[in-house]
């Protein structure tokens, strides 16, 4: 029996290993595109945490005056936790990524 190829062979290869000249990104780059993450990360997060919980934003707005229905379960306690949980889901994901970071040297 012949063995099946892969559909898409260079994504079976690493970022390292992809790269023609065998090295990967610079340093500075490396930490740019950490920092760049995490400070997103940041302010996505605080952002939807505090979003359920302004009611000029969040019960006031013209859509969901619009959408009653919508509304309705906007404005639930337990909607805006979920909403908020997920807020803190993208900070600790910040977090995590600058914690857990290290440099790819050769």
């Amino acid at each position: 029996m012949i063995p099946q190829r892969p559909l898409f062979p260079d994504q079976q290869l690493s970022p390292v290993e992809r790269d023609p000249d065998g090295a990967p990104a610079p340093v500075w780059l490396q930490r740019m595109s950490l920092i760049v993450l995490v400070m997103f990360c940041l302010y996505i997060g605080v952002f939807v945490v505090a979003l359920p919980w302004i009611p000029r934003l969040w019960d006031q707005n013209a859509w969901i005056l619009a959408h009653p229905a919508v509304k309705a379960v906007l404005l639930q306690g337990w909607m805006r936790g979920v909403i908020s949980g997920l807020g803190l889901l993208d900070i600790w994901i910040g977090v995590t990524e600058a914690y857990h970071y290290r440099d790819y040297r050769r």
